[in-house]
């Protein structure tokens, strides 16, 4: 854990990445089931950040713009209308007062928000929101470039990780593997923010564990350098 920066008369002072664990890994590392019943355990906010740029990427598609251009979809950011809400301890990202659910499930999506998700300029914009969900409490936030962009100060950085054969069949089986590889190249490879272990991560290796035995190690590690005190 980073430690906090002391004032002058000696207390400990607590930052806002004093609140924040940070959860980096590839597609099918079992980063976002990890996260989520991390944050269940210590009772602080899931944050998915993948939901975000589904989001935005579902409301590009809907509205027929072309997703690989960056100069139309970095325009729509200053015209949709968006709000972060929290609710039964996960945030969200609203449009227009909706929250779009089954809509971000859908494979043409996930699609889209893969290639949206490599311009520098909607990036920008999402790591600006992001950071802002630290007004709800302590955080637990995964993604692609927390620990590197988001909160690379964050008191805990994790990056998760698993060999291919294992991410595919989380996926479901060989026929996936293509997929993995291509987003694994997109992602490693984008102009900004590309995904990488950051700096002073621990890397968990979880291809031969299952969902709990990883959640004891992250919990062991968060628990014994005070991860629950808020």
């Amino acid at each position: 854990m980073r430690k906090s920066k002391a004032s002058a008369s000696g207390p400990l002072i607590r930052t806002e990445s004093d609140q924040v664990i940070a959860i980096d890994g590839p597609s099918a590392s079992g980063k976002s089931t990890l996260a989520r019943m991390l944050a269940v355990e210590l009772g602080w906010i899931y944050v998915d950040t993948g939901a975000m740029y589904r989001t935005f990427a579902w409301w590009c598609a809907a509205l027929g713009l072309d997703v690989s251009d960056e100069r139309v979809v970095a325009a729509e950011l200053a015209r949709w209308h968006t709000r972060l809400l929290c609710t039964d301890g996960q945030v969200h990202l609203l449009v227009n007062g909706y929250l779009p659910q089954n809509e971000m499930r859908t494979q043409a999506t996930a699609e889209a928000a893969s290639k949206i998700a490599v311009h520098p300029r909607v990036r920008r914009w999402m790591v600006a929101r992001q950071r802002e969900c630290v007004r709800f409490g302590a955080l637990v936030m995964e993604g692609r470039d927390i620990g590197t962009r988001v909160f690379p100060e964050a008191a805990w950085k994790f990056f998760i990780e698993a060999s291919m054969e294992a991410r595919r069949e989380r996926r479901g089986g060989p026929s996936a593997g293509g997929d993995l590889a291509g987003r694994d190249h997109r992602d490693s490879q984008r102009r900004g923010d590309p995904l990488m272990p950051a700096l002073g991560a621990i890397r968990i290796d979880n291809s031969a564990e299952t969902p709990n035995q990883t959640l004891k190690r992250l919990l062991k590690i968060v628990r014994d350098s005070g991860g629950e005190l808020r």
